[in-house]
C-alpha cells in the first residue's frame, strides 16, 4: 500500500497560516471584549454607589444640616439623627438590590461566555 505524499507549496502553507492567524485574532479580540464587559460591570459598583449615596443620604443630611444657623440647632440636630435612621436602611436597601443584580447579571454574563466559548 503507497502512500500519497502529498506536497504542500509554498501558496497552500501561506493561505493556512493565515487563516490560522485570522481564527486567532478574532478569538482574542472575543475573549478581550467578554472580559471587558465584565470589567464594566464591576467597576459599575462602585460608580453606583457612589451616585446613591449623593443622591440619597448627602442630599437629605445637607438639608437638615443647613437649617442648623439659627436658634434650633437642638432640633436640626435631632432631625437629623432621624434622618439617618430612616434613610440608612433605604439607601442600604437600594444600593444593595441594585449591586445584587449587577452580581447575578455579571455570574450569567460569565457563565454565557463560558457556555459560549466551550461549546
Amino acid at each position: 500500500m503507497e502512500g500519497d505524499n502529498h506536497e504542500h507549496s509554498f501558496g497552500d502553507a501561506f493561505i493556512h497560516q493565515l487563516i490560522e492567524t485570522i481564527e486567532f485574532v478574532l478569538g482574542t479580540v472575543s475573549n478581550t471584549a467578554s472580559y471587558l464587559r465584565l470589567w464594566a460591570l464591576s467597576l459599575a459598583h462602585g460608580q453606583l454607589s457612589e451616585v446613591f449615596f449623593n443622591l440619597v443620604l448627602q442630599k437629605y443630611v445637607s438639608i437638615f444640616t443647613l437649617g442648623s444657623l439659627g436658634d434650633n440647632h437642638f432640633k436640626t440636630i435631632i432631625s437629623t439623627i432621624i434622618a439617618s435612621v430612616i434613610m440608612w436602611p433605604v439607601f442600604w436597601a437600594i444600593t444593595f438590590s441594585v449591586i445584587m443584580m449587577m452580581d447575578c447579571m455579571e455570574c450569567f454574563l460569565h457563565c454565557l461566555r463560558l457556555h459560549w466559548v466551550e461549546f
